[in-house]
């Protein structure tokens, strides 16, 4: 592909995503870009699907929106001085901060969706122009489409609730839509990942039957861990149901990743393997179900949206005090567990016997090290302050204990079990004994907790245990009206007289 036409879908995109596409939900929108010349060949199609996962991944790392969304929110962190970062943690998301105001617009996901509808309403004219364009080509680039906007509606269900569904595109004149109801998004996304994971290949440019040959001419280094696969598909939907309770369903979808995984690269993590600087937050990897990467070797690793902005200093970086931390007190009662890995003290000393998590312990600002890619995956140099972290929606390890969480439901306490003891034997903690940890779906939600912190789920985590449990009544109004969701944003209901505020935020 020349690189001329990439770089004019990648201004195309970002003209869509900060212009064109900021107003996707305003009454006039308009594209800037002229696409006569655009989408006549198989460059044209891979310049946008690019494009599309470009977007996506700015979506969730502007802002740090992936950890402010997923983390924060009466989650482990604590703010040590930014006022607008507490307002996140104590539920305040309506405070006049420039944060939690871009925060709250969905634009940035519309933008995502937008170039999705755009993809899917152009490429049938790139196979009409393009002999080279085969059809089990343009299939699996559609799956991939189709799985981003599902991906996409997904996540602002669980920001949002309600959110209007668009499906196409906007050449010209924009009509006012309002806000659909989560149920009719989710089904959407359903179908949506339930077609496409019939043309996504396990892997990439490997002779996969669904994708032979070099995809677009790169062998299969350059795509897997950065492409959506078959199981990335089947991993959103596992969540999509798990978000609407439907656990028969969690079931299977986490039993065909569970069945399947070696078929795509993928294996159980080592404690090193998780939290070393080179380890499986850096790069582009087999082993990402979907991740979205920033890789130093393309330019895109940077300063700002990754979690390392927000939880490193002294001494991995040359900066005094993190913006965000786990207490003592947290640590100390979240990893209460004898030799686990991840943390745990010497019961002799008083002293860690790890610091894969945390480091400086004994300080009075333990920092939170567990991802720390800085530079390219160099940690040795404290100068350096600028991260390469891939955002990670999910890995085995969360597959395992997601279908832990199903089964219990369904009542298979045993095969529940057994997936719970095998992420604590991962760790080196203790098999699950009912007289010392208690109720089975409180114990799997802590190891969540545990193994996920800092991963972007400790929110909806706390959404899903509080509707299995029912027992906790603050908790449950918040869920009854909509506190959960958060507000929209003034400039959206500004623009579009349809779109309605959350009622908790009015």
């Amino acid at each position: 592909m020349r690189r001329s036409k990439f770089l004019f879908i990648s201004v195309l995109m970002c003209s869509l995503a900060f212009s064109g596409c900021k107003k996707i939900l305003d009454i006039h929108s308009t594209h800037a870009v002229d696409e006569a010349n655009f989408w006549n060949s198989h460059d044209d199609t891979r310049a946008a699907l690019i494009g599309a996962y470009g977007l996506m991944r700015a979506a969730l790392a502007n802002d740090d929106a992936w950890w402010m969304y997923g983390d924060l929110r009466e989650g482990d962190f604590t703010s040590l001085s930014r006022i607008d970062i507490q307002s996140i943690i104590d539920g305040k998301l309506n405070t006049p901060y420039p944060l939690l105001n871009d925060l709250s617009d969905w634009r940035r996901f519309y933008a995502v969706i937008n170039a999705c509808n755009m993809f899917l309403e152009h490429v049938g004219e790139v196979k009409a122009r393009d002999s080279k364009y085969s059809e089990q080509n343009m299939q699996v680039d559609i799956a991939q489409i189709r799985t981003l906007r599902a991906f996409a509606y997904f996540l602002m269900v669980r920001i949002w609730g309600d959110v209007p569904l668009i499906t196409e595109s906007h050449d010209g004149e924009f009509k006012p839509k309002g806000r659909d109801s989560q149920q009719k998004v989710l089904a959407f996304c359903e179908q949506e990942l339930l077609a496409a994971v019939k043309y996504l290949p396990y892997l990439y440019s490997s002779d996969d039957p669904l994708q032979q040959g070099q995809y677009y001419n790169e062998d299969a280094g350059t795509w897997n861990g950065a492409l959506v696969r078959k199981l990335s598909a089947y991993s959103i939907l596992a969540h999509v149901e798990a978000w609407q309770g439907k656990y028969a369903d969690v079931a299977a979808y986490t039993k065909f990743i569970l069945d399947n995984y070696s078929q795509g690269g993928h294996s159980f993590l080592a404690i090193d393997q998780l939290t070393n600087s080179n380890g499986f937050f850096s790069g582009r990897q087999y082993n990402h179900i979907l991740a979205f990467d920033f890789l130093w070797n393309n330019t895109d690793a940077s300063n700002s949206g990754h979690l390392e902005d927000l939880t490193l200093a002294q001494p991995l970086i040359n900066k005094q005090s993190p913006d965000i931390y786990v207490s003592k007190d947290s640590i100390l009662s979240i990893f209460n567990l004898p030799n686990d890995e991840r943390f745990s003290l010497d019961t002799l000393t008083g002293q860690p016997t790890s610091e894969n998590y945390f480091t400086n312990f004994n300080s009075s600002i333990p920092i939170f090290s567990k991802i720390k890619v800085i530079r390219d995956g160099n940690s040795t140099d404290p100068s350096l302050r600028i991260y390469g972290s891939a955002i990670i929606f999910t890995r085995l390890e969360e597959i395992v204990l997601l279908r832990a969480e199903a089964l219990a439901i369904i009542g298979d306490r045993n095969g529940a079990i057994t997936l719970l003891n095998q992420v604590r034997d991962e760790r080196d903690v203790a098999h699950y004994n009912q007289a010392d940890d208690g109720d089975l779906i409180t114990a799997i939600f802590r190891e969540r907790r545990k193994e996920l912190m800092g991963e972007g789920w400790r929110w909806y985590d706390l959404i899903r245990y509080n509707k299995i449990k029912q027992n906790n009544p603050a908790f449950m109004q918040l869920i009854r009206s909509g506190g959960i969701y958060w507000p929209v944003s003034d400039d959206i209901i500004a623009q579009n007289k349809l779109i309605t505020q959350n009622p908790y935020w009015r």
